[in-house]
């Protein structure tokens, strides 16, 4: 018997634990700064004279990290308290955005202040998101897991639609600091939540760093489904960012109204990720892994129909069912992921999959770069869609997807 049988309102079950609600709550408040951040720190670049260069040099320095000590985290995570960890790890974000809130503030901001902060801000990064993951399934019963992913998601894709908007309005009323003052604020509120969640250690077999490392990297390979879908991911983030991410805008620019169509091909896209925490709030599909494969092949129809140069009227529906699909499959794969790797383990398996999905962001703007010389735009975006369809096709291609299904009360 499947555990699909469960209370008839599992989102009210959800809400009877008090540690959830308390993790759900540091997501929420800690969504309402993340959304406005990005576009404040462009214009804390912008304030202090800085151009495009200095943008790239902040966002790379915010990004490393994330790459370089993700596997430090996921280390921690299997040793320490998790709830440790993510107080730790918002506390350090609260103090880097609040030291840059106050440089750009009192006009002492450089770009070589901003990229620190968000080096620091880059590393807290990579010791919460593996605590995180680990976490959900140490508070959430296995058979509430998928609703706990998707209504977890839900704020965040909610304050994406107005997140940007209201950011705009206060960088323009007051200045980039106000923005950032705020991200600060919501990382220090969270983390004081975070702290209440009293999480214990996962229970691990004693050794060192380097042989927990180890032991770590034979779980992830023996695992052929995690390696492999993590592998799609790499290729799958790699050539959405690519087609979609940067040269999104350019095609729109050429084929389409520039900026107010990129803007509702955009919206489109949030929707879609709404509307896909919606779908997963309601539907416990048996074949998890299969489902997150087939629905994160749906980031092709955007660049498919961009690339074919069909009316905006047949983009949009596109673009809004790749959002479908992507978080279907986010929440999907969280769910077997949680219920399919053990507690002890979790944190290393998660860094082993965030790593080959970060280094995707360099990769994929490199393939962009390096193809824009040779080909047309409507080239690349086809390539790239033909890279998603290809990857997805072939990780159908391998049995164990099939076998990492939901759970049943036996197992």
């Amino acid at each position: 018997m499947k555990i699909v049988d469960e209370p008839p309102k599992p989102i009210r079950a959800l809400l009877r634990i008090a540690t959830f609600r308390r993790f759900a709550a540091a997501n929420l408040i800690s969504a309402t700064g993340s959304a406005m951040a990005p576009l404040a720190l462009a214009y804390a670049v912008i304030e202090q004279g800085g151009g495009a260069g200095s943008l790239g040099v902040v966002l790379a320095t915010n990004t490393v990290p994330t790459i370089v000590f993700l596997l430090a985290g996921g280390l921690f995570a299997d040793r320490l308290s998790r709830s440790l960890l993510l107080f730790v790890g918002n506390l350090l974000a609260a103090g880097a955005q609040g030291a840059l809130a106050v440089t750009v503030a009192t006009g002492h901001a450089t770009t070589v202040s901003i990229a620190a902060c968000g080096f620091v801000s880059g590393t807290a990064a990579s010791f919460v998101v593996p605590a995180a993951q680990g976490a959900v399934a140490q508070i959430v019963p296995a058979q509430h897991l998928q609703q706990a992913n998707a209504l977890l998601r839900l704020p965040g894709n909610a304050v994406k639609v107005l997140g940007p908007v209201v950011g705009g309005v206060l960088v323009a009323a007051g200045g980039a600091a106000w923005a950032l003052a705020w991200d600060a604020v919501t990382f220090a509120v969270a983390a004081v939540l975070l702290l209440g969640l009293r999480l214990d250690a996962p229970l691990v077999a004693p050794g060192g760093v380097l042989s927990d490392l180890r032991a770590g990297w034979t779980g992830f390979w023996s695992r052929t489904w995690l390696w492999t879908y993590t592998a799609v991911g790499t290729v799958l983030v790699a050539a959405w960012l690519a087609g979609f991410q940067l040269l999104g805008p350019l095609v729109a620019a050429e084929q389409y109204a520039g900026a107010r169509d990129w803007g509702l091909i955009q919206a489109a896209f949030t929707c879609g990720l709404l509307v896909g925490t919606l779908v997963c709030l309601r539907w416990k599909p048996y074949r998890l892994l299969t489902v997150a494969v087939v629905a994160a092949g749906a980031l092709a129809l955007p660049l498919a129909a961009m690339a074919c140069t069909v009316p905006l009227p047949l983009v949009l529906p596109a673009t809004a069912l790749a959002g479908v699909g992507l978080d279907v499959a986010v929440v999907a794969w969280a769910t077997a992921f949680q219920q399919r790797v053990p507690q002890a383990e979790q944190g290393r398996m998660s860094a082993f999959n965030g790593v080959g999905e970060r280094l995707a962001i360099p990769m994929g703007y490199l393939i962009a770069a390096l193809a824009a010389h040779s080909w047309s735009s409507q080239a690349v975006l086809l390539a790239c869609a033909g890279m998603i369809a290809a990857a997805t096709v072939l990780n159908l291609c391998v049995p164990d997807v099939y076998r990492i299904n939901r759970l049943t009360e036996q197992a």
